[in-house]
């Protein structure tokens, strides 16, 4: 364990990426303020800060891993409140442009709960750490600086509820989680600094949820239902089992490029039944609905290049989507925070007061490997804006390759699972093992993908439909 040094840090924002730097500047600083607008004493459920927990979300293999090591028996905590873990490839059904991949247990981890159910085991982890304390339902005004701006010596915030006066609470490291409406690169700017380059790719997804009751079972042994968005497929949904034993199910239809999922109940349905595995339609055809749909839009995948800058100011770091905030539908944001968490251990174990840019570089390796998997797929979508290298359409083409071959190959249902949990790099997809395989098994023919349309009816666990005579 690192040394104390009898200091404050304030962490700003207390969502997934907050608590994990707070988990990691507690075993450095004698106390560490967590600063959120929201309440978040015993919230359980969605809150205003993070309006996507109402919709799917995952923590994949690599970030499952992080969060155990750093809070021993959490898994166990998740379990005993109702969620159900299981393997990430044998106990899903994966399916890529309406084919399923063969399954295959790859001995990683899949715990599949809510976003909220997650945050809330995790904040109450960090919350029983004695130097860490909330400062909860305060706005973050701005920054405060020494008088020539070269460092942050504090942060101003006042209280949102009753119309208080604000306050400064000093600060010896300030680390900025507020995700991507992160003022940092503003501030950056008042206080005679240039803002980092911002690199993104325009993807025009939504999300729209809905819960339903089922009166039969569309898993059997399963944790969940993936057919996932690509180019040849663009529209995908996540469907599982909500944890406890009360039969709920969520279901998460996803669009790209502004063709998004209706909120009213029909056309969320025929959305649905748009999708490439008749399997989710059948489902939730005749099934009690909890609630009514609601849409969660993402217009862009973006990377503020800290890493970048010449100049910055001592005594503030950035962190989580306020740095990188990733397409959703790969489940990688949280894991990448997690990632970036260990990170700032390891600097702030050495020093308590890191270089900034320093830090910046090896957090830009963290973020480098996961970008090039999730925004160099979504280049795969000709109507996505953005810069596609030679490396870019050849890797996407690959993947692709891939992707059919895996119908026929576990080995690389594998291969592509721990890639996609951030376990491998990208680069491992290419290694010799897997070129040979990819060469054998791509040009087979697969079974055609199944798109329910007009007078076609899905056969529940079929993977077929039933045509009207």
């Amino acid at each position: 364990m690192a040394n104390r040094i009898g200091n404050r840090a304030v962490v700003l924002g207390g969502s997934m990426a907050g608590l994990l730097a707070a988990r990691a500047l507690a075993d450095v600083f004698d106390e560490v303020v967590v600063v959120d607008r929201d309440e978040l004493t015993g919230v359980r459920g969605p809150r205003r800060g993070v309006p996507h927990g109402r919709h799917a979300h995952g923590l994949v293999a690599r970030g499952h891993q992080i969060l155990e090591a750093q809070f021993p028996g959490l898994t166990d905590e998740l379990v005993a409140g109702g969620v159900r873990p299981g393997d990430f490839s044998g106990d899903i059904r994966w399916y890529f442009n309406g084919r399923r991949l063969s399954s295959v247990r790859s001995g990683l981890l899949s715990v599949p709960a809510t976003r909220p159910v997650l945050e809330h085991h995790v904040r109450s982890r960090v919350r029983e750490l004695s130097r860490v304390r909330f400062l909860e339902l305060h706005d973050i005004l701005g920054l405060r600086s020494t008088n020539d701006n070269s460092a942050i010596t504090g942060v101003r915030v006042r209280p949102s509820t009753d119309g208080g006066a604000s306050e400064v609470v000093a600060a010896d490291l300030v680390v900025d989680t507020t995700g991507r409406g992160s003022r940092t690169p503003l501030w950056l700017e008042e206080l005679g600094y240039q803002r980092p380059e911002a690199q993104r790719v325009k993807i025009g997804l939504a999300y729209t949820t809905r819960h339903y009751r089922l009166d039969t079972d569309p898993f059997g042994d399963e944790l969940a239902i993936i057919p996932a968005a690509t180019p040849g497929h663009p529209r995908g949904a996540f469907f599982y089992r909500l944890p406890g034993d009360g039969g709920a199910v969520e279901l998460s239809l996803t669009g790209m490029l502004g063709d998004h999922p209706p909120t009213d109940p029909e056309g969320f349905a025929e959305f649905a039944r748009s999708v490439p595995v008749p399997d989710v339609y059948a489902a939730i055809r005749d099934a009690e609905p909890l609630d009514d749909p609601v849409t969660f839009r993402f217009p862009a995948s973006v990377w503020h290049h800290y890493e970048r800058l010449s100049r910055f100011p001592r005594n503030l770091l950035v962190m989580g989507d306020a740095v990188c905030s990733f397409n959703p539908i790969y489940a990688q944001g949280m894991t990448v925070a997690a990632m970036g968490s260990l990170t700032l251990g390891r600097h702030v174990g050495r020093d308590p007061q890191p270089d900034p840019l320093a830090f910046f570089r090896d957090l830009a390796q963290d973020i480098e490997s996961p970008w090039e998997f999730s925004a160099g797929a979504d280049l795969g979508y000709p109507g996505v804006e953005g810069r596609r290298t030679v490396k870019t359409r050849l890797a996407n083409a690959y993947v692709s390759r891939l992707q059919r071959a895996a119908v026929h190959d576990p080995a690389l249902t594998n291969a592509f699972i721990r890639a996609a949990g951030l376990i491998d790099p990208p680069q491992a997809l290419m290694r010799p093992g897997n070129l040979v395989r990819v060469l054998r098994h791509s040009g087979r023919r697969a079974p055609a993908p199944n798109v329910p349309g007009e007078g076609r009816d899905p056969v529940p666990g079929t993977g077929r439909v039933r045509r009207d005579p």
